[in-house]
């Protein structure tokens, strides 16, 4: 694998990390700027000497996609998660336990925006990060049918498009405030812990003076349940097709509601290979047997290339030259 040799820089101890080379990291996620994943993976890059920021939801935004929704209220009009931030304070703030740690009441697009534009022009040292980190997420996103829903890609894929490397993070652990984590066995460490290791290859990975990745590029990472014992798990090159879910409208508990299920079999338009590797497993199916998955994904997901192509718009032309020559 491309990445294999890239683990030297995490194979000493974390208290030897900061002769690694620091960056400029920004971070953000869906589930709001208290959860446990994201505060112990900010620990654990801080410690190993990056200079990390954070701008997140006020509150949890899980599903929200791209969407970029900025609120038109000065103040909140309710409390952050878990109390933190009372009704009535700014709509945007920092943490009072942490001056790198912001709130904002918007989706995790629009706290891209407010990030890039306001937060870190005017609070950090750094105007632009050399990369971002959305997540770990409170559960897997795998598959290109959550990849649209997900606020979690939504962030990473707002910093890709503002030409920034972005990494989409998503673990298999349940959402805890980050005062919950009780010690290093605790699910939220273990999966900010495989995060950073991933992270930091890639980090290590990178020639000094050069992007993390390629203008236009950026990943998606999936982790699987974690346990004790599993201090290194293999990580796999996947794509986001192959073996994924896709959702139908089933009858929900109260009549005339709905809810969501797995459709099977599962869709074949979703898992259909058009572009890329096609020789890559599927993202869904790397997790299931218990190894990280790493999808690489670009902005430019359109004009797909091939036979099937060309014989389409072959078609579509003939009805367009039709068309033009009646006007």
């Amino acid at each position: 694998m491309w990445f294999s040799s890239s683990f030297a820089c995490v194979a000493v101890a974390l208290s030897l990390l900061r002769s690694c080379n620091a960056i400029n990291i920004l971070m953000s996620n869906d589930d709001g700027f208290a959860s446990a994943n994201l505060r112990q993976l900010f620990n654990i890059l801080t410690g190993a000497g990056h200079n990390v920021y954070v701008v997140a939801p006020v509150i949890g935004q899980s599903g929200q996609g791209g969407r970029v929704i900025f609120t038109s209220e000065a103040n909140l009009t309710g409390p952050s998660q878990y109390g933190l931030i009372p009704t009535g304070a700014p709509s945007i703030g920092s943490d009072p336990a942490h001056d790198h740690i912001f709130y904002y009441n918007g989706t995790p697009a629009a706290c891209i925006f407010v990030a890039l534009d306001y937060v870190l022009p005017t609070f950090a040292d750094f105007a632009v990060p050399d990369l971002v980190l959305s997540g770990p997420n409170y559960g897997t996103n795998l598959g290109p049918s959550i990849w649209s829903l997900s606020g979690t890609a939504g962030a990473a894929y707002t910093a890709t498009a503002r030409s920034i490397p972005a990494i989409a993070l998503s673990g298999s652990n349940t959402d805890l405030p980050y005062f919950a984590v009780d010690g290093p066995e605790h699910d939220a460490h273990r999966v900010a812990l495989a995060s950073f290791r991933v992270v930091q290859a890639i980090i290590q990975s990178t020639p000094r003076g050069q992007p993390i990745f390629p203008l236009g590029y950026g990943a998606n990472v999936n982790i699987p349940p974690l346990s004790s014992n599993q201090t290194s798990l293999p990580i796999v090159q996947t794509r986001m097709t192959g073996g994924a879910e896709v959702d139908v409208a089933v009858p929900g508990k109260t009549p005339g509601t709905f809810t969501w299920a797995n459709m099977s079999p599962r869709a074949r338009g979703l898992n259909k290979c058009i572009n890329g590797d096609c020789n890559l497993p599927g993202e869904t199916q790397v997790v299931a047997a218990g190894k990280i998955a790493l999808s690489l994904y670009t902005i430019d997901y359109t004009a797909p290339a091939g036979s099937k192509t060309a014989s389409l718009m072959q078609r579509i032309a003939v009805r367009f030259s039709d068309l033009m020559a009646r006007r």
